[in-house]
């Protein structure tokens, strides 16, 4: 996402993608749904095995003088992906030396690409190993989450090159850089098909009713903690101070290696939170435990972000309006991109945060200025609260989940390539601009390979208190098409009238209105009503079986890791 002056929604827009387009079939069929590449023969050749890739031609290229089965050409593929990742993170760096030379925000845009293509090196090393090892599906958990990476790896591609592409950045490295990450993104998108192909098992999607998670209650009493002695003396030390503590609802537990208490008095251990987070351990696996930082009511006004190596964070604050994150970076200034205006960042596997208001005060005249931005797998936030304008909540990438939380924002104000599940939300959508209308979403899926987009359930979605006088002459909208497959659903959520009955709106023309997968399902209130819909292709009225498609346990896999967050939860329909 760019900055651009003109106030207007159609100018103020996200750099559009630059892969090639392909039609891409959404099919859902009876009681069961089946989504499976067709199964290729041992030895087939590479023009058949590219014939349904975002590129077939490119792919043959590729994959030309090769031969072997499908999961010889997906080894060399990715193999190939690796290596030119790599090259990509020595070119970034090689400038980034040079840095001296360059605007603030082109040090900023080069350093986000500098984060991203670490992950990928990373992400793509992993998945080599694996399927190097591997001459056979994969078990449906570990396709899974290899699929979650290689999805991500695109996304980071968009990203590095979104804030490249800025007319902020200096030409000299949007030009040199640009040309890799087109080159580099085709080839990324060859890998994730052959991936998907290959390893992949046939995702049989059953439809789900009503299941509660049957976890904490997060409101009020006390937490059943599995701790050390050490963190049971903190925990007793923050109740006896009359702290708001946790509840379990069924004597279900969660498991706590240790804990911290911030507050900004100096009764805690910490004054500040980012001392607290630098004060965890590294590399927690799941077994073991989260560990907790209690942050008091205040509002710290900090720049939050958590790498990759503090893994099973827990932030626990004392209630939405109690505990505040705040900060006010932002595009409009000059100086930063999307991706590094946010008040609260996180890559970090299995963080969760519950009771927190995360807050970005530049408003609606600096344009994009995120107040939190989640790349990290398997996070879940519960009963937070996230305020801002333009872009408020990046949900960047990787596995998100969302419970009871609040959405403050104007345009694409929940935006981003993770598969996410929003749940029981509110979502408030404010007063913008002077000639800019509300989108409530822009998600940003680029390949029909990756397993991403937004599912919202059983949200309440309302006008604020500064938009509701003039939603007769402010348009809001459920969406618009950031990517060339974007996907978002809103189903089983009550719509108040400030939604346009056309529902969704047009990024640029006809883009994506045919790959895009817009998706209705017994939504109610005034602005339910699907009779003036959009008529575009991509958007759809669906039934029970195919909004199952879209819940926690079908969308998410959030059987498989959210019970041991604590955080409540249903995985199916209500």
């Amino acid at each position: 996402m760019h900055f651009n002056h003109t106030l207007t929604n159609s100018f103020i827009q996200k750099p559009m993608t630059f892969m090639h387009l392909l039609v891409y079939t959404f099919f859902v069929s009876s009681l069961l749904c089946f989504f499976a590449l067709p199964s290729l023969s041992i030895t087939d050749n590479h023009e058949t095995i590219c014939g349904s890739t975002i590129d077939p031609n490119y792919c043959k290229n590729v994959l030309a003088n090769q031969n072997g089965s499908i999961f010889d050409y997906g080894r060399f593929s990715v193999q190939k992906s690796l290596t030119q990742s790599l090259k990509f993170l020595n070119l970034v760096n090689s400038y980034l030396q040079n840095s001296s030379v360059f605007s603030q925000y082109t040090i900023n845009a080069l350093e986000d690409c500098q984060l991203l293509a670490e992950q990928n090196n990373e992400y793509l090393s992993n998945t080599y190993n694996i399927i190097n090892q591997a001459s056979n599906v994969l078990p449906s958990t570990q396709a899974e989450d290899f699929q979650t990476i290689l999805s991500a790896v695109l996304t980071n591609q968009e990203t590095c090159f979104g804030g490249i592409q800025s007319t902020s950045a200096d030409p000299r490295v949007k030009n040199d850089l640009s040309s890799s990450l087109s080159d580099d993104t085709k080839l990324h998108g060859v890998s994730l098909a052959l991936f998907v192909k290959g390893w992949v098992p046939r995702k049989i999607i059953t439809q789900s009713w009503q299941h509660n998670g049957g976890n904490l209650d997060f409101h009020n009493g006390h937490l059943l903690l599995k701790m050390s002695n050490r963190a049971r003396a903190i925990y007793d030390s923050a109740r006896n101070h009359g702290r708001k503590l946790l509840q379990t609802t069924n004597n279900n537990s969660v498991v706590v290696i240790d804990m911290v208490v911030v507050s900004q008095d100096g009764s805690g251990n910490f004054t500040t939170i980012n001392d607290a987070i630098a004060a965890a351990p590294n590399n927690i696996n799941s077994t073991s435990g989260y560990f907790v930082i209690f942050i008091n009511a205040g509002v710290y006004q900090e720049y939050v972000s958590i790498n990759k190596t503090k893994t099973y964070l827990m932030l626990i604050g004392e209630g939405i309006n109690q505990t505040i994150i705040t900060g006010n970076h932002n595009v409009g200034d000059g100086n930063f991109t999307t991706f590094n205006s946010a008040t609260f960042a996180v890559v970090a596997q299995g963080f969760v945060a519950v009771n927190i208001t995360f807050r970005n005060t530049a408003g609606p005249s600096k344009f994009q200025a995120v107040a939190l931005r989640s790349g990290a797998d398997m996070s879940s936030f519960y009963s937070c609260s996230f305020e801002g304008y333009q872009d408020t909540l990046y949900t960047h990438s990787m596995r998100q989940f969302y419970r009871e939380c609040d959405i403050y924002g104007t345009v694409d104000y929940i935006f981003g390539n993770a598969a996410v599940v929003f749940q029981n939300c509110n979502i408030y959508s404010r007063l913008p601009l002077s000639g800019q209308f509300n989108t409530i979403t822009a998600q940003g899926r680029t390949d029909p390979n990756q397993n991403t987009g937004t599912s919202i359930q059983n949200a309440t979605v309302k006008a604020a208190d500064d938009l509701a006088p003039n939603i007769n002459t402010v348009q809001t909208y459920l969406g618009r098409p950031w990517k060339q497959y974007s996907r978002t659903v809103f189903m089983q959520s009550f719509m108040d009238r400030l939604i346009n009955p056309a529902g969704w709106h047009e990024w640029s023309g006809d883009f994506a209105l045919s790959t895009l997968y817009y998706a209705e399902y017994k939504n109610t209130g005034p602005g339910s009503n699907t009779t003036n819909r959009v008529t575009w292709s991509g958007y759809h009225i669906i039934n029970a079986t195919d909004a199952a498609n879209f819940t926690v346990s079908n969308f998410l896999a959030g059987d498989n890791w959210l019970p041991q967050t604590g955080v409540p939860y249903l995985s199916g329909l209500v």
